[in-house]
C-alpha cells in the first residue's frame, strides 16, 4: 500500500471516532457523518486513480460520491453484523496490521506524527483498526462458498467453450482448461455470494440517506 493511501486512511479514520459534523446517512440509527464521507470520498477517488479537481461533470461527481457512501454503509452493516455474531479479531492481528502500517511510513516517529496530525493517539487508532479488520473478517466468513464439484465445473467448462472465440477456446480445453474453469467458476460464485450477503444486510437494515440522490 502506498504511503499516500495510508495518509488517506488516517485522515478518513479520525472521523469515525472524533467527529460531530452533520450526518449524511444513518445505518440502524448509527450516523455516518459528512466529514467521514468527505475523507472517505477522497480516498475512494485516489484508489480509482482519480483526482477530485479533475472531475468536471456534476453528474459524475454525484455518482462517485454516492458510490463512496454506499461503501461506507456496507462497512457499517458488516461491522454491526459482526457484533451480532460475535466475530472478533485477536489483539495480535490488530498489532500486526498496525506494525505493517508503521513500517510503510519508514519510522515510528513519522507514523506517530501522522497519527497525531489526524487527531489520533495509538489506542484510538487501534480501536479503528479493529473496527476495519472485524468488518473485513465478517465479509469473508459470511460469504464463503464451497468449491464447485466436478459436475458443475465440467458444465461451466462447456459454457466457456461455447462462448469462446476460436483463438481462445484452447485455454479452456482438456484437464488444464478444467482447472481454469474451476477457478473462474469459484470466483464467480464467490462474487455472487458477497453480493448476496450485502443485499441481505441492506434489505433487513434501516438505512436512512440524508443527502438527496
Amino acid at each position: 500500500m502506498r504511503v499516500l493511501m495510508l495518509l488517506g486512511l488516517l485522515y478518513a479514520s479520525v472521523a469515525v471516532w472524533a467527529d460531530d459534523s452533520p450526518p449524511v446517512a444513518r445505518v440502524n440509527e448509527v450516523p455516518i457523518s459528512q466529514f467521514r464521507l468527505e475523507r472517505y470520498f477522497a480516498d475512494y477517488l485516489q484508489a480509482q486513480g482519480r483526482a477530485l479537481t479533475s472531475i468536471r461533470s456534476p453528474s459524475l461527481y454525484k455518482r462517485l460520491r454516492e458510490q463512496a457512501l454506499d461503501e461506507l454503509i456496507d462497512k457499517e452493516l458488516l461491522w454491526q453484523e459482526a457484533q451480532r455474531r460475535g466475530i472478533e479479531v485477536s489483539d495480535t492481528a490488530v498489532a500486526r496490521h498496525i506494525d505493517q502500517l508503521r513500517q510503510a511510513f519508514g519510522s515510528a516517529d513519522v507514523f506517530a506524527r501522522r497519527l497525531a496530525e489526524a487527531g489520533f493517539d495509538e489506542p484510538g487508532f487501534a480501536r479503528y483498526t479493529r473496527h476495519e479488520l472485524v468488518a473485513q473478517q465478517a465479509f469473508i466468513q459470511l460469504s464463503q462458498v464451497a468449491e464447485p464439484d466436478e459436475v458443475q465445473v465440467r458444465a461451466f467448462q462447456q459454457t466457456l467453450l461455447a462462448e469462446a472465440n476460436p483463438g481462445s477456446s484452447s485455454a479452456v480445453q482438456g484437464e488444464q482448461g478444467l482447472a481454469v474453469a474451476k477457478q473462474l467458476l469459484h470466483e464467480h460464485q464467490q462474487t455472487e455470494a458477497r453480493q448476496a450477503l450485502l443485499k441481505r444486510l441492506r434489505d433487513k437494515a434501516a438505512v436512512e440517506r440524508l443527502e438527496p440522490r
